[in-house]
């Protein structure tokens, strides 16, 4: 008879958890905030993300093309308010035309580390408006968290 191999001590004895708990592995790969000095500067975001929200309410631009910068409240807003705007040229009879938007101005304040709040003017051949915009520092990037076009 052949005599059998003792279990490797390796596989009998506990091994030690690496992975943490799972509050602990959420957090890690959760959203994380970063501070304002590693972040680039808010301007051009600004004034490309008034644009492309002009571009969204007038028909000629997809909700989508601006997902990337907008938060989940933000981005829902923005396809709710597309939507009501979609809705009335439809009904108006009014296809969707590309605006020719020019930025007048634009003003940021910043309320709190990582954190810009803006509103940029804009002049149109009918009317001029203003998109206030929240930007927060989320993952190394901005991010709008709120959007107001008046």
């Amino acid at each position: 008879m052949v005599p059998s191999p003792s279990p490797s001590p390796s596989l009998s004895a506990p091994r030690p958890s690496r992975a943490g708990t799972a509050l602990e592995v959420e957090e890690y790969f959760a959203p994380q905030r970063t501070p304002s000095q590693a972040l680039p500067d808010p301007e051009p975001l600004l004034a490309n993300l008034t644009i492309g929200v002009l571009e969204v309410l007038a028909g000629v631009r997809e909700a989508d093309q601006l997902a990337r910068w907008l938060g989940e409240d933000a981005f829902r807003a923005l396809v709710t308010r597309s939507n009501l705007s979609a809705r009335a040229r439809s009904a108006r009879g009014v296809a969707p035309a590309r605006p020719s938007y020019r930025i007048v101005s634009t003003h940021v304040s910043s309320p709190a580390d990582g954190v810009v709040e803006g509103v940029v003017i804009t002049a149109g051949p009918a009317r001029t408006r203003a998109v206030a915009v929240r930007l927060e520092g989320w993952d190394g990037r901005w991010r709008a968290t709120s959007l107001a076009a008046l």
